[in-house]
């Protein structure tokens, strides 16, 4: 039987390769974003509880309403939003998820999705997925920022979604308020839905604060905006995320979730409410947190003969090796995973057509004990 394939670029994550050879290779994980400590212990005995009272079954489609009315509470508190947690909140099975949905429920064959690279690795595969076209841009090294200019001579009456990411995976940039009016200024008086993937929302750092679209009147209108249950409570593992968007967006978003995966882990929604309601410090101390990892793990690798590129927000440090080694990002991480000891992510498999750099991205969501293992091995190159 032959079997055509529909994503005929795609093949195993880089994440997960990656991910592999460090276990294969015993080497110190910085590839993967995943943090190597538990989530806060009152939320897991309140998932604990859920289970043990029998949350167990089918959740309401959408997100169960104490949950969604939490996520309302947070967007006003944070953004100064005030949305309907009945009409624009979706609870979503992760990040992934929602950004699929919004894809497929807005973008129809022919069109065109304006995207950024390098971006993170699942936005081209729904595109592609819808009959699509991802028109890629590449942001400017070394800072990652936009070229609002190349964005609207991309345009054109194709374009259906803009696409953007802050703070910036794998780069950590953020968005300025002054480039969301540039955003602004590109889509009105047009047909243009804006995807904004703000899954790192609360860690960003030195005082700044996150330039969400919902802070954007006219933008908010016309966003759907997805975030992460998992890299805001360090608990990747549970799958859950959720989309903002106004109701007429949002309304066609839950079309595709209802036939996607329906309904999203329950014990873990019932959780989630209760310490939302109960501990809302616990993102408002997120960016001091990951501050402190990020002062950390730059000071212990500071010796070594990488260079540092800056970090305004995420939880990912680009660091530059040409100094060590005169190759590819893909042959660089191969290498240093095999006789460094330590996994990294080359930056190539974020692009359409990758830069001749020398970058590769470390994660530095972990223990004081992986940072100072992997420290070990780096300054040792």
């Amino acid at each position: 039987m032959r079997i055509d394939t529909k994503l005929p670029k795609v093949g195993t994550t880089i994440f997960s390769v990656m991910s592999q050879l460090a276990v294969e290779h015993q080497a110190v994980n910085l590839g993967q974003g995943f943090p190597d400590f538990e989530p806060p212990e009152p939320l897991r005995d309140a998932i604990s509880r859920a289970m043990a009272e029998g949350r167990n079954q089918y959740a309401p489609g959408i997100g169960l309403p104490a949950l969604r009315e939490q996520i309302a509470l947070k967007t006003e508190r944070m953004y100064g939003r005030r949305i309907d947690a009945g009409t624009d909140v979706t609870v979503t099975s992760g990040a992934t998820e929602a950004l699929f949905a919004a894809i497929a429920a807005v973008v129809r064959a022919g069109d065109e999705v304006i995207m950024f690279d390098p971006a993170y690795d699942s936005y081209e595969p729904a595109i592609d997925l819808q009959g699509a076209k991802a028109v890629h841009i590449p942001l400017t090294v070394p800072s990652f920022g936009i070229d609002w200019q190349r964005v609207r001579e991309a345009v054109t009456p194709r374009t259906r979604m803009i696409l953007i990411n802050s703070p910036h995976n794998p780069s950590g940039a953020v968005l300025s308020a002054a480039d969301l009016d540039e955003l602004a200024a590109i889509v009105r008086d047009t047909e243009i839905v804006v995807l904004s993937d703000e899954v790192y929302e609360h860690i960003v750092f030195d005082g700044a604060l996150h330039q969400s679209v919902l802070r954007h009147a006219e933008l908010a209108g016309r966003s759907i905006v997805v975030s992460s249950f998992g890299k805001t409570y360090h608990c990747t593992g549970w799958k859950l995320g959720y989309a903002v968007a106004p109701p007429a967006l949002s309304a066609e978003f839950r079309k595709v979730h209802q036939y996607l995966t329906f309904c999203t882990f329950h014990p873990a929604q019932v959780a989630f409410a209760q310490f939302m309601a109960s501990t809302p410090e616990h993102y408002l101390e997120l960016p001091a947190f990951y501050q402190a990892k990020r002062d950390r793990f730059r000071a212990l690798i500071q010796p070594s003969r990488f260079k540092l590129l800056d970090v305004p927000g995420g939880y990912f440090q680009l660091v530059d090796y040409a100094a060590i080694r005169d190759e590819s990002d893909v042959a660089f991480c191969e290498w240093l995973v095999k006789h460094g000891g330590v996994a990294a992510i080359p930056l190539a498999p974020f692009y359409e057509t990758a830069p001749d750099t020398r970058l590769v991205r470390l994660c530095f969501a972990k223990s004081d004990a992986t940072m100072e293992a992997a420290a070990e091995r780096l300054c040792k190159l």
